[in-house]
């Protein structure tokens, strides 16, 4: 992008793990990166009840949008374990209870895959699964604030013994496609080529650069 401009991009996540993340995703962009509650002076309250993952994100970010009038961004990722139907799916990150721990939903997930016993055919011991991320993008001035909304995904499997210490979540559980390595094995720059969040980023990113480059165009006609 060729433009001196540079706007507010609000992100509406209380996670810190995914906020740090999209601060590395959008850098280079004339974007200043701000949390929701940095804005609304607490962490907003929506009730992540979507059906899928672009429902949730899409909600997330009209709701921020609308409260902040800022352009905005949400997040809405999980895990799906082929072996559990797809689970836990929308409600990953209150797999053992509405408000568990990363370590809670780790051990729920380890218990579920537990209870399968022999119904599992997993000779490997890892059971296929991957991370999903959708991403919704809210400019609350144009196209009557609807979102724009893109999917990213990551190929893995799960495994009983967790590794590493970075990222958050199921990191330390989920084996990434084609290594022997956990996402939680990897440095911050190494997942931000290869997981779920920067393959929907990279969807989003000429989006977000248009609407940037419309929104520089608006200011400059204004000024």
């Amino acid at each position: 992008m060729t433009t001196s401009y540079k706007d507010t991009l609000v992100v509406a996540t209380s996670n810190r793990g995914k906020l740090e993340e999209l601060r590395a995703l959008v850098a280079g962009l004339p974007l200043e990166i701000r949390a929701a509650s940095e804005l609304l002076g607490e962490s907003p309250n929506i009730v992540e009840d979507g059906a899928t993952f672009v429902d949730n994100a899409a909600k997330k970010a009209r709701s921020v949008a609308r409260a902040t009038m800022t352009l905005t961004l949400a997040d809405d990722s999980g895990l799906e374990v082929d072996a559990l139907g797809g689970r836990p799916g929308v409600r990953s990150a209150r797999f053992a209870h509405d408000r568990a721990t990363d370590a809670e939903n780790n051990a729920a997930l380890l218990a579920a895959l537990d209870a399968l016993g022999e119904a599992a055919d997993v000779p490997s011991g890892r059971f296929p699964a991957r991370f999903r991320c959708a991403l919704a993008l809210v400019d609350p001035f144009t196209r009557g604030g609807e979102p724009r909304t893109v999917e990213g995904v990551c190929e893995g499997a799960i495994t009983r013994a967790a590794r590493g210490s970075g990222g958050f979540g199921y990191d330390p559980l989920f084996v990434v496609a084609g290594t022997d390595r956990t996402m939680a094995e990897l440095g911050a720059d190494e997942k931000n080529r290869v997981s779920h969040r920067s393959r929907a980023f990279s969807a989003l990113r000429p989006i977000l650069e248009r609407v940037l480059e419309e929104r520089a165009s608006q200011v400059s006609r204004v000024g």
